[in-house]
């Protein structure tokens, strides 16, 4: 993955109050994904957003401010509920630099056609904060949610976490580290699509540390592994799994760098009776979550998985 020539820098000069300004990567797009992908995934399809006649999207709400800045979260709302009041909050990913809400607007919409209330937040990516910022801020994402759900028709106890790629690592480290960024936020269930569970396996090591401290992993975490190997075990999901942790839903691309330390995981829930299942595609790209026919098997898994839960 390559960079843009620099950052963009957000300006505020326009504005008649200043918004503090951050850094921008925008190295990370669907158009140059599908250029990389188009020759090697025969009938891979761009993706089309077609809402249902009662369908809501509500873009940029607020949802955390810190000084002058505000996070924003962008909702998808179903024409008609059908899946018992459960709503999920979805981390888009790009490596904790780079990445968008909009990345997840295709998968948000068919959630949304299959009864899902579905949120997307933004958070700090590494340009801006290291972690656990960006933790931290789904957390309190989670917490956003959950305070505003009957707003949505949803209840507050039926909200799952999901991600994908970065978003799927930040998201299994928020939902696995029950109370490691603040009381409550506690997901109803995890949906981790490609995202790695625990960065000191070997093939993890060998893909997030390959360039040492100038990997995207060892400048979102502070350090290369042998810098901070005890941040990148606390950073690792599969390190936190316990009694408590929710039932789960991964997903693979097929490539088993991007869910390492899964066995794990799924040993340990296993141990505990908590309800997890494993979905690997046969062969597709990384980003099945952008593109067809992909993308609808991800959101059938996902749906299929929530409504497999018992009701509480």
């Amino acid at each position: 993955m390559r960079f843009d020539t620099g950052f963009l820098l957000l300006a505020c000069a326009a504005f008649a109050s200043p918004i503090q300004a951050h850094e921008v990567d925008e190295s990370y797009s669907i158009a140059r994904r599908f250029a990389q992908y188009v020759a090697q995934y025969p009938g891979i399809a761009w993706p089309a957003i077609l809402p249902q006649t009662g369908q809501q999207i509500l873009p940029d709400r607020v949802h955390k401010t810190m000084g002058e800045r505000d996070l924003l979260i962008d909702i998808f709302r179903p024409a008609k509920a059908r899946s018992r009041g459960v709503g999920i909050v979805l981390v888009h990913g790009g490596a904790w630099r780079s990445g968008a809400r909009s990345h997840f607007h295709p998968l948000a919409n068919l959630l949304a056609q299959r009864g899902y209330t579905v949120f997307i937040p933004q958070y700090r990516l590494s340009p801006e904060a290291p972690y656990p910022a960006g933790a931290q801020d789904i957390h309190d994402a989670m917490i956003w949610a959950q305070d505003h759900a009957k707003d949505y028709g949803i209840r507050p106890d039926r909200i799952a976490l999901g991600g994908a790629s970065s978003g799927g690592q930040l998201a299994s480290l928020v939902a696995y580290g029950d109370g490691m960024f603040g009381a409550g936020g506690h997901p109803h269930a995890l949906i981790d699509m490609d995202g790695v569970l625990d960065f000191t396996t070997p093939d993890a090591l060998k893909y997030e540390n390959a360039a040492g401290a100038g990997s995207s992993a060892s400048k979102w975490l502070g350090g290369s592994y042998e810098q901070s190997p005890d941040r990148w075990r606390e950073a690792s999901a599969a390190s936190h799994v316990g009694p408590q942790s929710p039932p789960t839903l991964i997903i693979s691309s097929g490539n088993p760098r991007f869910t390492a330390g899964k066995d794990k995981v799924l040993a340990e829930l296993a141990r505990h009776k908590i309800p997890a299942q494993w979905y690997a595609f046969p062969k597709a790209p990384h980003d099945i979550w952008f593109f067809d026919p992909y993308l609808t098997t991800t959101a059938d898994r996902i749906a299929a998985f929530l409504q497999s839960l018992p009701q509480r």
